[in-house]
């Protein structure tokens, strides 16, 4: 999708407002806004309640402005052989207007035919409808089994993976939350739309088992019906092994144990009060180790072997750990059984 997109040209530019180029935009594109937030208000409301004369009048004298700023600015630096590829929201008077203003500086200038929306209906299209090219494996395992570290280093060693957690930038359960926040809904599937454009339909791809939400990111349909369909590398994991695992990966957990009070807090009603309280103890003594390994046992233990329930057919391979101390040894590992599943 993006790759053919933007071949030949040496930036993508949106020049759509800072707010809607924040919720999503092309892989690559660089935001120079021809109106930004405030003056893009201005003129829409100008439009309803005065004139739309009045509303491009405006309008001109503002995009005409910022473009200077911009040519003596982000641009400064371009030589004559610069070739940029242009769009706003529809490919429309904003990205026409800054075209025709770089194009006279004799610029090879190209706009995106139908803008970010046309971008957008393919993205939907891929992402609800696939196909998904390749075969996919899920690599499955209880919480706490490293799954995300182990696909990482597949990944590092040539195999074909596509990472949601790390689209969605969060890990996938109450103590998921990431620095930075998660993307937008919009944001995630055209990553994910372009990560599927570009498998090798001769290989497989590797996910990670997930619900069909990812923090506050929902799967879209032709993922979430590949995960449940797919078969399975199942990972067993000692309890107490995943649990020290995790003890070490949370760490910004660990250096904040007033979030983790307001997510045992979230977790009151799903739990008897007296489990809840000696969780809230060993957090407060700092067992991390102790606290990990109830959170797991009791928490999302059943949950997850709930829902692997629904979704694996018992077809795929498993592979047994007794500790994750060292993460190669268990990639080696997960990469023979993979193997297996291939023959």
């Amino acid at each position: 999708m993006a790759g053919p997109l933007i071949e030949g040209f040496d930036d993508i530019i949106d020049v759509r407002a800072p707010a809607e180029f924040a919720e999503d935009h092309l892989p690559g594109a660089i935001n120079l806004p021809v109106l930004n937030d405030e003056e893009r208000e201005r003129v829409g409301t100008i439009y309803k309640q005065v004139s739309p004369f009045d509303a491009r009048k405006i309008g001109a004298a503002l995009v005409a402005a910022n473009a200077a700023r911009h040519i003596a600015g982000a641009l400064a630096d371009r030589r004559g052989g610069w070739r940029p590829l242009i769009y706003c929201w529809r490919g429309g008077q904003r990205s026409g207007s800054f075209a025709t203003i770089l194009g006279q500086i004799g610029w090879r200038v190209s706009r995106i035919e139908g803008g970010y929306k046309s971008w957008r209906r393919l993205v939907v299209n891929r992402v609800q409808n696939g196909p998904i090219a390749s075969r996919v494996i899920v690599l499955d395992g209880n919480t706490g089994s490293a799954k995300t570290e182990i696909l990482n280093r597949l990944a590092a060693r040539g195999h074909q993976v596509i990472d949601l957690e790390g689209m969605a930038n969060h890990r996938g359960s109450l103590f998921g939350a990431m620095p930075g926040g998660q993307p937008s809904q919009k944001m995630f599937e055209g990553r994910l739309a372009v990560a599927l454009e570009a498998l090798d339909p001769a290989r497989p791809v590797l996910v990670e088992a997930e619900s069909s939400r990812i923090g506050a990111i929902t799967v879209p349909k032709a993922m979430w019906q590949a995960i449940c369909t797919a078969p399975r590398l199942q990972m067993h994991v000692p309890v107490e092994a995943r649990a020290a695992f995790t003890a070490r990966s949370y760490d910004d957990m660990v250096e904040d144990p007033t979030r983790v009070l307001r997510i045992l807090d979230m977790m009151s009603p799903l739990h008897p009060a007296d489990r809840i309280e000696e969780w809230r103890g060993m957090l407060q003594r700092r067992q991390w180790q102790a606290l990990s390994e109830g959170l797991l046992r009791d928490h999302y233990d059943p949950r997850y072997d709930k829902h692997r329930a629904r979704h694996d057919d018992g077809t795929g391979q498993a592979v047994r750990l007794s500790e994750l101390k060292d993460l190669d040894a268990a990639t080696g590992a997960v990469e023979d059984a993979l193997a297996q599943m291939r023959t």
